[in-house]
């Protein structure tokens, strides 16, 4: 059995849905709420569903069951503001999961992220070490609560003290695909504009403010989420050296790439206008994110990684365009 908190959440769900349709047992962490969310595991065999307030008790009594935790529960707005909120979601329920699993030699794969790299100026290497760490800076309380529980995972490995018999830390980039639509401005790009792009809304795209980057040239690691459940499953299954990992696509393409697939994805006429950034925002704009993927590779993942037009694609003509837009 295995259990995915945050798995009726965007990467959760489809991480939970990967491992139920292969036949695995498993259970699902997560507030449901009142709106739509549920349809992210309807389509598929869920053993249990635990409040996250009665995580404690349900790994007490399910002791000795568990193959595996994947730990995707987070507050992962950007924008979020309670710090506390963050702390208690983010940090300390990843704590406990990671002492649970050290005690229960159980395996524990969690979600860091990209947003631990800050603006890029230290670059986007998945290295695992103190002073490389160090040199990150997170621009936002979400980022900054994946990068302290990081350092907290190292200082516990370097200290020789109890850990997961396998455990990985996924630097996710920016993920895209089905069972994103709860998540609000948090969404992709993609899901947040196809409606308009399909009703004769222009395609929006901030002007650059760097001369060595065109209108809509900035460019960012674009990733399918079908590619980050195969990564996690695969790590689930397979030996290999444990430590942090990017997952993204390994290719930073610009904003009008992704526009442009969408466009013709869609079957219609591009039509894309270019916008002032919101005041405030141009001095901090991220122009580009990439994941290296070497270390990744070189653990053993060798699966090719989802092209950008064929999974946007896959996305809009799968399942956006459908009236059941669920995975």
């Amino acid at each position: 059995m295995f259990l995915v908190t945050g798995g009726a959440g965007f990467i959760g769900s489809n991480i939970a849905a990967a491992l139920a349709d292969r036949g695995d047992q498993v259970a699902v962490c997560d507030w449901l709420g009142q709106d739509d969310k549920w349809r992210n595991i309807a389509k598929h065999e869920i053993y249990d569903i635990v409040l996250p307030e009665q995580i404690a008790d349900w790994l007490t009594r399910h002791t000795g069951k568990l193959a595996g935790i994947v730990h995707m529960g987070a507050v992962s707005a950007t924008t979020e503001r309670d710090v506390d909120l963050i702390v208690r979601s983010n940090l300390q329920l990843s704590i406990k999961l990671w002492e649970w699993c050290a005690s229960n030699a159980c395996p524990l794969i969690y979600a860091s992220s990209a947003a631990t790299y800050g603006d890029g100026a230290a670059g986007f290497a998945d290295e695992f070490e103190a002073a490389a760490l160090a040199r990150l800076k997170p621009l936002n309380p979400y980022g900054w609560s994946k990068h302290v529980f990081d350092r907290r995972v190292l200082r516990a490995i370097a200290n020789g003290e109890p850990a997961p018999p396998k455990w990985a830390g996924l630097k996710f980039f920016n993920v895209y695909g089905p069972n994103e639509y709860h998540k609000g401005a948090m969404r992709s790009a993609i899901a947040v504009n196809y409606a308009n792009i399909v009703a004769g809304i222009p395609m929006r795209l901030f002007r650059s403010y760097r001369s060595d980057y065109p209108d809509g040239g900035q460019m960012r690691d674009f990733v399918y989420v079908a590619d980050c459940a195969a990564i996690a499953l695969w790590m689930l299954d397979n030996s290999f050296p444990s430590s942090v990992y990017n997952v993204g696509s390994g290719k930073a393409r610009t904003w009008l790439d992704l526009t442009k697939a969408m466009f013709k994805a869609a079957g219609i006429p591009e039509q894309i206008e270019f916008i002032d950034m919101p005041q405030g925002l141009s001095d901090r704009y991220q122009y580009f994110t990439e994941a290296r993927l070497e270390k990744l590779r070189e653990a053993g993942f060798e699966a090719p990684m989802t092209p950008l037009e064929t999974g946007v694609e896959s996305y809009i003509k799968g399942y956006l365009a459908k009236e059941d837009r669920w995975a």
